[in-house]
């Protein structure tokens, strides 16, 4: 029940679990919501699973209790989808929290280049997600989740991987430096008003 799926490979040469503390994978293991919901569950009916939540964050209340959104995770963890999966789910315009399930999970495990290229364009979703914490909710939103995914060590009670300068990959892997959809906007204004000259 709580072991990693056999065909499962090493993520930055380490069980993929693992990347969750144990402190918190024991907790999860001692959820009813894990217990009761998570149980045998496959890669398909994950997403099912995934598309009922409602809220987003690492552990709530005085006993830190995980999020319905946490044991998802460690269960993602578990069964290591496919890339293309986890693709579908952070570009799937539908359904938000399974949006930023597949953000997170390929945080931890995605290689650099994967993780700057698939949540960049996340820099630009403004869709609104409650946040679960310690004591109580909050709104947040998909860009500011996807900012903290690309510049923080530790968030939502995980210990984020070690993530390589956009720089350096730039430099080194030939990723496309980063415009902003106000560059965008900027050129878009440019172009309109140099058509309007010619006219």
């Amino acid at each position: 029940m709580n072991a990693t799926d056999p065909g499962a490979q090493s993520v930055h040469g380490v069980n993929p679990q693992t990347l969750v503390e144990k402190i918190m994978r024991n907790r999860i293991y001692a959820s009813i919501y894990w217990k009761e919901q998570c149980f045998g569950l496959t890669a398909e009916t994950l997403v099912d699973k995934a598309v009922e939540l409602q809220e987003f964050g690492g552990t709530f209340g005085g006993n830190q209790q995980p999020t319905h959104f946490l044991c998802l995770l460690l269960k993602m963890l578990q069964l290591q989808p496919e890339l293309e999966v986890v693709k579908q789910f952070i570009e799937n315009e539908d359904y938000k929290y399974v949006t930023v399930l597949g953000a997170v999970y390929l945080r931890l495990v995605g290689k650099p280049l994967e993780v700057y290229t698939l949540l960049e364009p996340l820099l630009s979703d403004y869709r609104k997600i409650r946040k679960r914490n310690v004591i109580g909710w909050e709104i947040t939103h998909v860009d500011e989740i996807a900012d903290a995914l690309l510049h923080e060590e530790y968030y939502i009670d995980l210990a984020l991987p070690r993530l390589a300068d956009r720089e350096l990959l730039e430099k080194n892997e030939g990723l496309a430096p980063r415009r902003s959809p106000l560059e965008d906007e900027l050129d878009a204004d440019s172009d309109s008003s140099s058509s309007d000259e010619d006219e």
